[in-house]
């Protein structure tokens, strides 16, 4: 209650459901105006009280805004509210997923460590890890079988200080038991890195299986709508860092000379967090406009209600693709042949997400049949857009991959792979099909 009686408007929104949270949690009041939206402040630095003030400001005695480069009031509520609807501590928001991983290996990862990831991630991804993080000297192996133990076991050495995933790859939906590789990393004693961008928040919440860190690019689903470039990363705050066999050189380091360590001053809870955002994030410099933060944020309030319809129309096209003859094959793990059927069932409610892939009869010639034919279904290289889009994996995103490694992933010149939109399913199906006709003929 206010001095003048009235209600004052919450928010503390950490106790109310999901809808609520998307829509509210992170804003905070504005003083001066009232505004109900959160302003976007194209502000690149904020004044100072006082020289002491700026010294505060600085040594992290005062935990308020300097620079856009680290913290923009704008992008704040961005990172709160992504932070409330995966369950984390904290979030830092970055300009985009690539910048989101890369800034968190960072923090993690120094120059002659190594760490783990499983074979089957974003190909993007996968270039960052073998190209620019080996040229800087952190080295990473694959497990191809996330079930083994033993493969784990052979990959992980004294030098490991991370395993990395993702929930649901791109492009094969080729789904992993989170929980499974949470105890792996337990008992190595590393962080869980999860990728989430394929599945949101809405349909898992990796922290709660036991991951420590999560990351996404948000230009995608939790944008939403193809206009922004964006990436975030969330503290679990669950990592004890001091406790493990392990040394982690930067978040046990000051990040000054007259400053305790980052662990020191922020705790299990908020250490990486805060080496991620003061010593990696502003210092190499990705930083999120806050135009892109205001339209970030505006997009996750309406996540739910844009993946229920992506998740339908997914599961529905899945389906009746499965049932065409010009089609060898479906990878999406919500069909009962799909080797990873049980892990989606139980993991994401059979609904593994809104991309995967299928395989057209007739190889590369029957492909670009039905590719070039497509008309509602946007040809790009995008995913998680409101708009339907198709790619051709093995000619586009995996181009740069040796044939033995395509092979082996399963990125074969008949496989396309399809972002599902929010349109009307019956017209997606109707495109499908005519594109379909145009293969018939090198389908036999």
């Amino acid at each position: 209650m206010s001095e003048n009686g009235l209600t004052e408007p919450e928010y503390d929104w950490s106790d109310y459901g999901f809808d609520t949270r998307q829509v509210h949690a992170g804003e905070a009041e504005d003083r001066g105006h009232g505004a109900r939206i959160t302003p976007i402040y194209l502000s690149n630095a904020f004044r100072f009280d006082s020289l002491a003030h700026a010294h505060e400001r600085f040594s992290g005695t005062d935990e308020g805004i300097v620079y856009s480069r680290s913290v923009n009031p704008t992008n704040a509520v961005a990172e709160r509210r992504i932070a409330a609807l995966e369950g984390g501590a904290g979030s830092v928001v970055v300009g985009s997923g690539a910048a989101a991983i890369t800034s968190t290996l960072q923090t993690v990862l120094e120059a002659g460590d190594h760490f783990v990831s499983t074979a089957s991630i974003y190909s993007g991804t996968r270039v960052l890890f073998d190209g620019v993080l080996g040229r800087s000297g952190i080295g990473v192996d694959y497990v191809w079988n996330w079930r083994d133990p033993q493969e784990w076991a052979r990959l992980i050495r004294p030098e490991t200080k991370a395993i990395f995933t993702e929930t649901i790859p791109n492009p094969k939906n080729d789904v992993v038991d989170i929980a499974v590789i949470a105890e792996i990393a337990r008992a190595a004693g590393v962080p869980l890195i999860v990728d989430n961008t394929v599945a949101t928040p809405y349909v898992a919440r990796p922290l709660e299986d036991g991951a420590n860190i999560v990351v996404h690019s948000a230009t995608k689903f939790l944008a939403g709508h193809g206009a922004v470039i964006a990436g975030a990363i969330v503290d679990g705050g669950t990592f004890d860092w001091a406790g493990s066999p392990r040394r982690f050189g930067l978040i046990e380091s000051s990040g000054g000379a007259d400053l305790p360590s980052f662990l020191e001053r922020f705790g299990i809870r908020h250490a990486f967090e805060h080496a991620a955002r003061e010593a990696v994030v502003n210092n190499t410099g990705p930083a999120l406009s806050p135009l892109n933060g205001f339209l970030l944020q505006q997009g996750i309030e309406t996540l739910s209600l844009r993946m229920e319809k992506h998740l339908e129309n997914s599961r529905l096209i899945a389906e009746w693709l499965d049932r065409q003859p010009e089609v060898e094959s479906v990878d999406y793990a919500g069909l009962p042949q799909h080797p990873d059927y049980d892990v989606a069932r139980r993991r994401y409610g059979g609904r593994p997400g809104a991309v995967f892939a299928f395989t057209v009869a007739g190889g590369l010639e029957g492909a670009t049949l039905f590719y070039d034919r497509l008309r509602v279904f946007s040809r790009m290289t995008n995913i998680g857009d409101l708009r339907s889009m198709v790619l051709h994996p093995a000619t586009t995103t995996h181009v740069s991959f040796t044939p033995e490694l395509r092979e082996r992933l399963g990125i074969t010149p008949g496989l396309i792979r399809l972002s599902v939109g929010i349109e009307t399913v019956d017209d997606l199906i109707a495109d499908l099909r005519q594109a379909l006709d145009g293969v018939s003929g090198v389908a036999g």
